[in-house]
């Protein structure tokens, strides 16, 4: 959902106003931004990308928070650190020395393989969960409702979180609850800057986006250590994502349950579950089966940004198609592609 149409300091821009206040008018209860990084430290992932890490940046998100609020709708601002998958610098950090799978994407610029990134010592680690801390602060200056920990897809804090990507032998490796601890650090460092009722969500997953087929080698036994965190470090939410859109088979474990699932019912916390829930089919099922507290929608929601409306009222919607983050996934290219199929269609 990363749209790298922010200026090249990293501030919101007047598409991007527009772009984020289309959901809230076309009926959407609560929206999330695209990744918005932290530091200036290897936080940054792409070129023109929007952050949260000084006062212009900040002030520059009023307008879209604003906007968006004109409606009665939340807006949450996705924080997130790239670790080892930036496509902006060969100077990449990570929790181990190890070269990422994959190569970089070029819809996003990218091209070639990832850097071997440098070993994250305590100082970077430091500088990171401030990062995370600042610019949550910096969202709440901003008008935002709150934030999400971008703890999945492969990026940074999942890298802590993963087995095979952390060989730390510090207390920010080995055990899950070593693991995750940054996090925990993190969640408990934004609840003691921001006022009680800004919301602090977290997001999870498996699948990372540089390794589409990834999947936990204890399955069930890394998702239960996993919800045993999250419940003792009380995230307000936690959004748990899948990697390639389809939550039936990239979600579920042998015994039938989901990863939104196992966390649910540990945690006793609000779950969003994500991936293909345009099919109402689908998301009647995530709801009713206990999976799932709420359902995000991604593609469907960048190809019409009135989904909500439209299928309420039973009106024709503008179908995704891949073409509208190919070449390039900038918001002009998209609004572009978006013209051409309503033109073809009247």
């Amino acid at each position: 959902m990363s749209r790298v149409s922010a200026t090249a300091d990293g501030l919101a821009t007047e598409e991007m106003k527009d772009y984020y206040s289309a959901f809230a008018i076309g009926g959407f209860a609560v929206i999330i931004t695209e990744g918005i990084y932290t530091d200036v430290y290897g936080s940054q992932s792409y070129n023109n990308q929007p952050a949260l890490v000084n006062d212009a940046q900040s002030a520059s998100w009023e307008k879209v928070t604003r906007a968006v609020h004109q409606s009665p709708t939340l807006i949450f601002a996705q924080l997130m650190h790239t670790g080892a998958l930036s496509q902006y610098s060969e100077d990449t950090l990570a929790p181990s020395a190890l070269k990422p799978a994959g190569v970089k994407m070029a819809s996003f610029a990218g091209e070639g393989a990832f850097p071997i990134p440098k070993e994250m010592d305590l100082i970077d680690i430091e500088r990171m969960k401030q990062g995370f801390i600042d610019g949550a602060v910096n969202a709440y200056k901003a008008g935002f409702d709150g934030v999400e920990i971008h703890g999945a897809n492969g990026y940074l804090l999942d890298q802590f979180l993963t087995a095979e990507l952390n060989l730390r032998k510090d207390h920010y490796g080995g055990t899950m609850q070593n693991r995750f601890r940054v996090i925990a650090e993190i969640i408990a460092g934004i609840k003691a800057s921001v006022p009680q009722a800004f919301i602090v969500g977290l997001r999870v997953s498996e699948g990372k986006v540089n390794d589409l087929t990834y999947r936990w080698a204890d399955g069930i036994e890394t998702a239960k250590e996993l919800a045993k965190e999250i419940k003792a470090s009380q995230p307000d939410y936690v959004h748990v994502a899948v990697q390639t859109g389809e939550w039936e088979r990239d979600s579920f474990f042998g015994d039938g349950s989901s990863l939104a699932s196992v966390i649910r019912q540990a945690t006793g916390i609000p779950v969003i579950a994500n991936g293909g829930f345009h099919n109402l089919d689908k998301a009647e099922v995530a709801l009713k089966n206990n999976h799932a507290t709420l359902i995000a929608i991604g593609k469907a929601a960048l190809a019409d940004p009135h989904w909500v409306m439209k299928t309420i009222n039973g009106l024709p919607l503008i179908p995704f198609h891949r073409e509208m983050l190919w070449p390039e996934a900038t918001l002009s290219h998209t609004r572009k592609i978006i013209n051409k199929l309503n033109l073809e269609s009247s």
